[in-house]
């Protein structure tokens, strides 16, 4: 359809509107336009300051990408969207940015406070189509969580900072261990104490790497893990001198304190002549797959091993014969960053159904839009009551399978699932402590405030949910499924 002018005349320069050339509404006057000069060619607005021109040198492809294609379908699966409804803060909110800072519209002043709303969970990467057209969309897929890393690390490097990030990382740097959301005493000093009467030596060729939250705070994970891994017959050591992986600084945009703790890792391992990390937390296989790769290079020549697969693997060798039977109705939580960003969901369903006793109600949508804890991502540390609202909703999914118990793989969803389980009366657990009980280890340890004093009930007959009979729960048995197993890769 033609615009008119005021006097409901065609236009006398038909050139004064947008048109798409060919189609058959436009006026016959373009037909006639044969030679480029002719057409008015895009105004591009340079880009005064350097780093942000650099900037957005780098990400205008990948904004481009979601912008143009005009899909919003990352939307119902974000988890910050799905709680908050705000329209800044949405997956296609931040590529859009991206294209109004190439045209002068908007500066990283103006958006830095808007990129702290994501959890960097990777639901919109995967749920974009522009991703699912590539078929292989673990490995070719829409860019959201890298704009959003780069992002924040614009707005550091250009001096603008959030209040709880920055305390964060300060903290962070003087102890060389992340201050792990609370007055927990952290340092070198104690981030091997809850090894204490394992008799775990230091170094070797295979290293396990206890991430900040589990060595400080959830030191039950760590210990499971440990005597799983001995009880299996596998030689480890631990770290000369641990730090931070520096995942959380780099996640926030603090960049160059994350190359500090990765280069001091490095060198600690090179000393002990490491040749295999063993990693129990998601955010540090996510760290020492993609992060480090980039900052060394071919000198990152490691191998990074994940120890629920290694566990999955140990099972289905005959190696781990989980015979102590646990009751308890279950489903399970996929930790984002190693179901959404990494395609890692098979193994863990694995050792769960090789543990006798259980009922498993293995429901989450879609499995690779799973629900997320929103702990990731630095959001637990600038705004912990949306952490807290993201995790209830997870909850509230968890108690429509009539379950007791929500079982993760990473500690650091496992803090607030907790404190939103005790509200509904669920328990949350640890993948690797419920393995370790049923191969009769005593874990020991801690799994925080609310998570040792449910234990506590649970030793006493008290637990709400779980009091059911065996009975009451059903058929189930042995590795049941009673909902189905999930579905696949898509």
């Amino acid at each position: 359809m033609t615009d008119l002018d005021q006097d409901g005349q065609s236009p006398a320069d038909p050139l004064l509107h947008a048109f798409t050339p060919g189609m058959h509404g436009n006026p016959p006057e373009l037909a006639e336009l044969t030679r480029d000069d002719e057409v008015v060619p895009q105004v591009v607005i340079p880009v005064a300051d350097v780093k942000t021109r650099e900037f957005v040198e780098e990400w205008r492809n990948a904004s481009y990408n979601c912008y143009s294609s005009g899909h919003k379908f990352c939307r119902e699966v974000c988890p910050v969207m799905t709680e908050t409804r705000n329209e800044s803060w949405t997956p296609t909110a931040f590529h859009a940015n991206v294209v109004a800072m190439e045209r002068g519209e908007l500066t990283i002043d103006d958006v830095a406070a808007d990129y702290v709303n994501c959890t960097q969970c990777g639901a919109c990467e995967l749920r974009c189509p522009n991703t699912l057209y590539t078929g292989d969309f673990y490995r070719f897929r829409t860019r959201t969580v890298d704009v959003v890393k780069a992002a924040r690390a614009l707005a550091v490097d250009s001096g603008i900072h959030q209040e709880g990030y920055r305390s964060w990382n300060a903290r962070t740097a003087e102890r060389s261990h992340e201050p792990v959301l609370g007055d927990v005493p952290v340092g070198q000093d104690t981030v091997r104490d809850w090894a204490d009467g394992l008799g775990i030596p230091v170094g070797g060729e295979s290293i396990l790497f206890v991430d900040c939250e589990a060595a400080f705070y959830r030191t039950s994970v760590p210990r499971a893990v440990a005597q799983v891994l001995q009880k299996a017959g596998y030689e480890f050591g631990l770290m000369g001198e641990q730090w931070c992986c520096g995942g959380p600084a780099a996640e926030m945009g603090y960049v160059d304190q994350a190359r500090v703790f990765a280069e001091h890792n490095m060198a600690s391992w090179r000393a002990t002549g490491t040749k295999r990390i063993l990693v129990l937390d998601p955010h540090d296989y996510i760290s020492f797959t993609e992060d480090y790769p980039k900052y060394f290079g071919a000198d990152f020549d490691l191998e990074v091993v994940l120890v629920v697969e290694l566990f999955a693997e140990m099972i289905r060798d005959g190696r781990l014969v989980p015979d102590v039977a646990v009751d308890r109705a279950i489903t399970y939580h996929d930790p984002c960053r190693l179901n959404k960003r990494k395609g890692i969901w098979k193994e863990p369903r694995e050792v769960l159904r090789a543990i006798p006793g259980l009922r498993f109600e293995d429901v989450d949508r879609v499995t690779q839009w799973s629900y997320c804890s929103g702990a990731g991502g630095g959001l637990a540390v600038e705004k912990p009551e949306l952490t807290a609202a993201i995790s209830a909703r997870r909850l509230d999914h968890a108690g429509r399978l009539d379950v007791d118990t929500l079982v993760s793989a990473c500690p650091w969803s496992e803090r607030p699932l907790t404190e939103a389980g005790d509200d509904v009366d669920i328990d949350v657990l640890d993948i690797h402590e419920l393995l370790a009980t049923s191969l009769g280890i005593e874990v020991g340890g801690t799994r925080g405030e609310t998570g040792d004093r449910r234990l506590a009930q649970a030793r006493t007959g008290a637990m709400g949910r779980v009091r059911r009979t065996k009975s009451a729960r059903g058929s189930g048995g042995v590795g049941s499924d009673a909902a189905g197993s999930g579905s696949g890769h898509g």
